[in-house]
């Protein structure tokens, strides 16, 4: 026989592709008449032991060396399936009912003016954040982020506001630890610019300093910078503002801080060297949390936690739950959960609007079927 030319190959593929496309329409149009049998009869959209028995009958006569290459095609199948009923459907849950009585009352406008916990002292990014999104805000300051979280669990205060990410030095994952231990809603989130200054005391210059008092956040993001500096010990402290309050209040003159342009006058302490940061775009994402679940204006982001079943495919199978219906995932993270083995929580930020039936739907489905599902909230990020 001939060998073929890879045209008469590619026809055949598209012969066969068209064949497939007028098969996939009649499987969807049975799928539809599925659903509303579905929604008729109060079943669940979701049927694993019918998808299991589905994949090992049409793989059981596949050639070994295709068979999970099958496999993947078929889940993709019954992904976009379901993708497609739910928009006939509507799931309930828990957590779906609570979304849904906060959306019942109202989208509401965010406030201008509130009491917000930070952590550290005046000067802080979590002050410059929180003045970006409260304009008028009566602010406490913590020792801790696990204190930022109980202010805000106990009523103490109305918000509070965490450092999330930075885009240079990645999630902090303390703050992402905590919020497993945690009950609290996002209410709005911002990426804030991070300038960070060499500030010391007047008269000190670059070549007097021995020690850097610093967050460990501004470290990773100043590395290039401290490593001009030769052999100067870095002491990392609480908070950046720390940092500066510490400065100011020692008796030594060969030491400085990197923290923020506003804790030079907060202190009263002088620039040394500006713009410290390894990059100029260098940006930290912030989030306002608050107790209570509410829908504010312009809210088009979604957050949400959960512990997926610790086997092959688990991840993969929720990220084709996202695709299928063409949803953007923003942010991807994952964090080792405590007393267990090489078990994880996933995080996801997926932009999108909660009011959309068919992200309900999606959200009401993974609560359904995750071992721990947490909703932390529909937001705004500016």
């Amino acid at each position: 026989m001939e060998k073929m030319e890879i045209k008469d190959l590619r026809q055949s593929i598209d012969a066969l592709d068209d064949e497939i496309a007028s098969l996939y329409v009649k499987r969807m149009a049975i799928a539809r008449e599925i659903g509303e049998y579905k929604v008729q009869n109060n079943l669940s959209v979701g049927d694993a032991n019918r998808e299991r028995e589905i994949i090992n009958r049409v793989t059981k006569t596949m050639p070994n060396d295709i068979k999970l290459y099958g496999k993947q095609l078929f889940e993709s199948l019954f992904n976009t399936s379901k993708a497609y009923q739910t928009r006939f459907v509507e799931i309930d849950s828990k957590v779906i009912s609570e979304v849904k009585k906060a959306i019942s009352e109202g989208v509401q406008e965010f406030p201008t003016s509130a009491c917000v916990a930070c952590q550290g002292v005046a000067g802080a990014y979590s002050q410059i954040a929180t003045d970006r999104m409260f304009p008028i805000a009566d602010i406490l300051y913590f020792k801790d982020w696990d204190a930022v979280f109980k202010a805000v669990e106990k009523g103490l205060c109305e918000f509070g506001v965490l450092p999330i990410e930075n885009s240079n030095a990645g999630s902090v994952n303390a703050v992402y630890d905590l919020m497993r231990k945690h009950n609290f809603y996002i209410a709005k989130s911002i990426k804030l610019r991070i300038q960070h200054y060499l500030l010391a005391k007047s008269g000190t210059e670059i070549k007097d300093i021995k020690e850097i008092y610093t967050h460990e956040q501004a470290v990773a993001q100043c590395s290039e910078f401290i490593k001009t500096l030769g052999n100067v010990k870095v002491t990392v402290c609480d908070n950046t503002a720390k940092a500066a309050e510490l400065v100011a209040d020692s008796d030594r003159t060969d030491i400085a801080c990197i923290c923020s342009h506003d804790c030079a006058g907060l202190y009263g302490l002088s620039i040394v060297e500006p713009n410290v940061q390894n990059n100029e775009n260098n940006y930290t994402r912030f989030i306002a949390i608050a107790k209570e679940l509410k829908v504010y204006e312009n809210a088009s982001k979604i957050s949400i936690m959960a512990n997926l079943p610790h086997e092959a495919g688990s991840l993969n199978k929720v990220l084709n739950r996202f695709a299928s219906l063409g949803l953007n995932l923003t942010k991807l993270e994952s964090r080792p959960m405590s007393n267990t083995s090489f078990e994880f929580a996933f995080y996801f930020d997926i932009a999108a609007k909660i009011e959309q039936p068919e992200v309900q739907n999606l959200l009401a489905e993974l609560d359904n079927t995750c071992d721990k599902f947490v909703f932390l909230g529909a937001y705004e990020e500016i």
